[in-house]
């Protein structure tokens, strides 16, 4: 093969990034199903096929996923959609997002989001910051930066327990001290908000 149809090639095969980057903006939310071993349990409690979500950010040119896994870190936005169950993703958008989220509010948003970074993941969907999941890193991050709540705060004993697999993390989790009125937030709660657009659906 010739070296100009190995650059015909290598540009065809980067096109569809190309295209999504054009779509994306900084603080854009993406959501995906997980494939991690509670995230079957989110779906069924939640009655979504989303369980996990993160912020978009652009770095030099490079798209980003600001995220709480273990621990909470940026990953390439390349790999944290190919890590996702059959590479399927949502990105949502702040309604009106060109005029609230300025240089200013984004720039606040990754400093608020920096005293997450390196914690580890809250298996128990607590509130507090030593410890944190996904929703609540995203929840957090535009409610302190911008001062806006995307999905509504819901308490455990809200979501439907009653499927096997929930009972089963659920004890494997907590044990018979179940912290029914822990305040949380749930990916589908923030996915459902009427406060984001759909930008892209793959």
């Amino acid at each position: 093969m010739s070296q100009f149809a190995k650059e015909v090639k290598k540009d065809f095969v980067r096109l569809p990034n190309f295209k999504l980057e054009q779509k994306i903006k900084n603080g854009d939310i993406i959501f995906q199903t997980s494939k991690s071993a509670q995230s079957k349990a989110i779906q069924l409690a939640t009655d979504s096929k989303y369980s996990h979500m993160g912020i978009i950010y652009e770095n030099d040119g490079q798209f980003l996923v600001y995220e709480a896994v273990q621990p909470v870190k940026l990953t390439p936005l390349k790999d944290w959609i190919n890590r996702g169950k059959k590479k399927h993703y949502v990105i949502k958008r702040l309604k009106n997002a060109d005029q609230i989220l300025t240089e200013s509010v984004l720039t606040k948003m990754k400093k608020i989001g920096d005293q997450f970074k390196g914690k580890p993941y809250d298996i128990y969907f607590e509130w507090s910051d030593d410890k944190i999941y996904c929703s609540e890193l995203v929840w957090k991050i535009y409610k302190q930066a911008a001062d806006i709540e995307i999905g509504e705060l819901e308490q455990l004993s809200d979501f439907d327990l009653t499927n096997k697999i929930v009972q089963t993390k659920m004890k494997e989790r907590y044990g018979k001290n179940i912290p029914m009125n822990e305040k949380v937030i749930s990916p589908a709660a923030m996915f459902n908000s009427n406060k984001l657009i759909m930008i892209e659906k793959k």
